[in-house]
């Protein structure tokens, strides 16, 4: 994923989209938007989610094999292996990890009967009390897609909830192994970087920026 942070205007549609489409419960929010104002007149936001490293150290901490990465790249959590340790959110240097307790699976309005939206998200897209969540790139969709010939990033059906959302386009989602790509073209031409090259965990989402160096 790219995220133009040129283009992004906190409007949070990407939060919501992805709410809907995991049907997510009330308090857990698996991409979050960090805004912070770099002079008196200028606010920098910085769009983040799991960034699905290459070399992810949740998968490497994980004792049950529940945080798991698929050979596309794709960091995911299997709920049913998942034993509630959060190992992986400590591991985490990202802090993209929300861990789901019983406290925050008391519903949309506690104490009043559940509504529509949670009813159809408990048979369609069940989360398990007790487990880790964070963002999985809509793999899903993605799987669904290729599996009728759509491509990802340039087919909705096969994108994440968040890229097709975006009213600014300031998203964008591709193959970072094919160096035609948009993503590669984007990284390549606008000087795309990664967050916290510290931490060595080779991140798959990039931000480009004008005139941004890097963090």
């Amino acid at each position: 994923m790219v995220v133009d942070l040129s283009k992004c205007m906190r409007c949070h549609a990407c939060i919501a989209a992805c709410r809907v489409e995991h049907f997510l419960p009330l308090g857990m929010t698996w991409p979050r938007l960090i805004a912070w104002e770099e002079n008196e007149a200028e606010l920098t936001t910085f769009p983040v989610r799991c960034n699905h490293c290459q070399d992810a150290p949740c998968v490497k901490v994980c004792p049950t094999g529940a945080t798991q990465q698929r050979e596309d790249g794709i960091v995911w959590v299997d709920q049913d292996r998942c034993v509630g340790c959060r190992y992986c959110i400590i591991a985490c240097p990202y802090q993209n990890r929300t861990y789901l307790s019983r406290d925050r699976d008391t519903g949309y309005f506690p104490g009043y009967e559940m509504t529509e939206f949670e009813k159809v998200g408990r048979k369609l897209y069940p989360h398990t009390v007790g487990t880790t969540e964070k963002c999985n790139f809509c793999m899903e969709r993605i799987d669904e897609g290729i599996s009728r010939g759509l491509k990802p990033g340039k087919d909705r059906a096969a994108t994440p909830a968040c890229v097709n959302t975006c009213p600014s386009r300031a998203l964008h989602f591709g193959d970072l192994d094919d160096p035609d790509s948009e993503v590669r073209q984007l990284i390549r031409d606008r000087r795309g970087f990664q967050l916290h090259l510290e931490h060595d965990t080779d991140p798959s989402i990039y931000y480009i920026d004008k005139g941004y160096r890097g963090a």
